[in-house]
């Protein structure tokens, strides 16, 4: 198995949220649930500030907590891209996945079930790529294989730095 996942390209993201659009669309999620949400953190004072955006969903955690926590194992890790995925049917809404996902993933539906992103499997089953990436304008988002994502993140760091002569610009990450 290759794990899967997403890579987000801080310095390209500019907050548009057409990733968290594509996402609810593809969904069909009204009001509520969110399974891609888009977040800014400022750094800094004035007049130096550091903004950075970044698109987050469903980590795919290689041991995801909210696995171990589902009473009902409504909640598995797939043994052929590693992405977690949930069964609507299976799900109670206890919400033990909220409380145990350190990053706050879980959603719930109106009905009470857990939902969350699942790297939209359908869609790469018939070789498209997720909604949210297809519909990133500024190609800050990507998923794929883990190595090839790794690949990919060395690639645009050496292209920036070719590119570069001394950068008046300081970017923590």
């Amino acid at each position: 198995m290759e794990q899967w996942g997403f890579m987000v390209d801080t310095e390209s993201c500019v907050a548009c949220r057409a990733c968290e659009i594509a996402c609810k669309n593809r969904n069909e999620l009204g009001v509520g649930p969110r399974l891609r949400q888009v977040a800014s953190l400022e750094a800094g004072r004035f007049p130096d500030v550091l903004v950075t955006n970044f698109s987050m969903s469903c980590m795919h955690c290689g041991n995801p907590a909210c696995v171990a926590v589902c009473p009902a194992g409504a909640i598995s890790k797939r043994s052929e891209d590693g992405v977690v995925v949930v069964d609507k049917d299976k799900c109670i809404g206890c919400h033990y996945c909220f409380f145990a996902c350190p990053f706050g993933v879980p959603a719930y539906r109106s009905d009470g079930t857990m939902v969350k992103c699942d790297l939209c499997i359908d869609r790469r089953e018939m070789g498209l790529q997720p909604a949210c990436v297809k519909t990133c304008f500024y190609e800050a988002l990507h998923a794929g294989p883990l190595s090839e994502l790794a690949t990919l993140a060395r690639e645009k760091t050496a292209k920036k730095l070719a590119g570069s002569t001394v950068p008046s610009v300081i970017t923590i990450k």
